[in-house]
């Protein structure tokens, strides 16, 4: 069967190898059209090469790849469109999403999901997003769309509030919170169940069993007992105060939260084992990064690909088959948790088959859980809000409502940076008054 499958920030090398690598290792998606598109156009046609190599190595040409310098040249026709876009790339955003809330005394690890740095990456990401779903409605009104562009919640939650086109958001964290959590606490991996539901970045591991055994009192008297600096000590902290872990690593779940980066105990960086400017720092190294990718990728004609457990090409495989598969989505919350508002977005379990993607009903979380997530969620919604109106105002109550910011910044501070903010980065925001 012949699907139009584009990606939209194919200039991403190695995530778009490992997801269109994936689909020509499916068989039903083999004799696919991937249409490749991004505004870096080097980047764009150095991808177009390599995944054309690789279309000869592991799937025989049979796949048709083209790069587009047409956004809606490419749109046209498609069935699936997985979008993996950076508004603003590292300099100057990236960097004035550090510099400016440290000038305020404000640290950030990641900044690209919550936080002013996640705020302003949405500010900038959500009229992009506007751009290609107003085209998607005129030129493929019935593609499903796949956002893995961060912050995941922000964006999918206004792509889903703003539009009517289907759209889903998926992220990394799900397929491995129970096997590194039990292989971090050396316990076995293999025949575990589990259930996780909440909030991108926030969801909790519900339950984890192995053959019908409860398995949370030993990973907590575990947890418990270690006492060795590691990777995980946020999510163990989280787990012991609120009773669950925590689907996001300790650096980013470090800046959801405002327990554990504060100007007034400054040991807690390091007792938990934190690291403020990542991105800013991972950012620095980013043209190795991109010589080492070409050369092991664009200019490696014996380029290979084994299929990732990456959720896309089994969610296409799924719809076009009808095989049944289970996967973690982004999803409008239409009851799925019941203590969390309808129509902000939420983390699931979600069944796919031949008809589409259904939510699964979760209930209610642990009222604890919940109550955090509603601090990330507020966060959310206010910035969708700024977005989509162009309120001005709503960008400060986004800001005002963070909880690492709030516990951090006088409400005049957090009025300042947020002004600094919008002026760095007027090109890429809408309107705002």
């Amino acid at each position: 069967m012949m699907v139009k499958i584009v990606f939209i920030g194919a200039g991403s090398i190695i995530f778009v190898k490992n997801l269109i690598g994936d689909c020509m290792m499916t068989p039903c998606l083999q004799n696919s059209e991937f249409a490749l598109l991004d505004i870096d156009k080097e980047k764009l046609y150095l991808a177009e090469k390599m995944l054309q190599n690789l279309n000869q190595n592991v799937n025989q040409g049979r796949a048709k790849v083209k790069a587009y310098e047409s956004q809606r040249e490419a749109l046209k026709g498609a069935d699936f469109v997985i979008n993996a876009i950076q508004v603003g790339g590292y300099d100057p955003c990236v960097i004035n999403d550090f510099e400016i809330p440290l000038k305020y005394g404000l640290k950030q690890t990641y900044a690209d999901t919550l936080g002013i740095g996640g705020i302003f990456r949405g500010l900038r990401t959500i009229p992009v997003m506007k751009g290609i779903t107003d085209d998607m409605e005129e030129c493929c009104p019935d593609a499903l769309l796949l956002n893995y562009t961060n912050p995941m919640a922000i964006v999918t939650g206004a792509i889903q509030n703003n539009s009517p086109i289907q759209a889903i958001g998926l992220c990394h964290s799900v397929q491995v919170c129970a096997h590194d959590l039990l292989q971090g606490l050396e316990m076995e991996t293999d025949q575990v169940e589990y259930e996780i539901a909440g909030i991108n970045h926030q969801a909790w591991l519900l339950g984890v069993k192995r053959n019908g055994q409860d398995l949370y009192p030993e990973i907590k008297e575990r947890a418990n007992r270690r006492t060795e600096k590691h990777n995980d000590m946020v999510r163990y902290e989280i787990m012991k105060r609120f009773g669950y872990y925590v689907t996001e690593s300790t650096q980013h779940s470090g800046e959801y939260l405002p327990y554990f980066i504060k100007k007034s105990y400054p040991e807690l960086i390091e007792q938990f084992g934190l690291h403020t400017d990542m991105y800013k720092d991972w950012g620095k190294s980013q043209a190795a990064y991109w010589e080492t990718a070409k050369k092991e990728l664009v200019d490696n004609r014996e380029v290979n690909h084994e299929r990732t457990k990456e959720f896309a090409s089994y969610i296409l495989e799924s719809i076009i088959t009808g095989k049944l598969y289970k996967i973690a989505a982004n999803v409008q919350n239409e009851g799925y948790i019941t203590n969390l508002p309808d129509h902000c977005c939420v983390e699931v379990p979600c069944l796919v088959d031949g008809t589409g993607i259904h939510p699964c009903h979760v209930g209610s979380l642990p009222p604890q859980c919940a109550a955090l997530n509603l601090t990330n969620i507020n966060v959310q919604k206010l910035t969708i809000e700024a977005a989509l109106t162009g309120r001005r105002e709503h960008v400060y109550h986004a800001a005002m409502l963070d909880p690492h910011t709030a516990a951090e910044l006088s409400l005049d501070d957090i009025r300042a940076m947020c002004d600094e903010m919008i002026e760095a980065n007027k090109m890429w925001l809408p309107a705002l008054e």
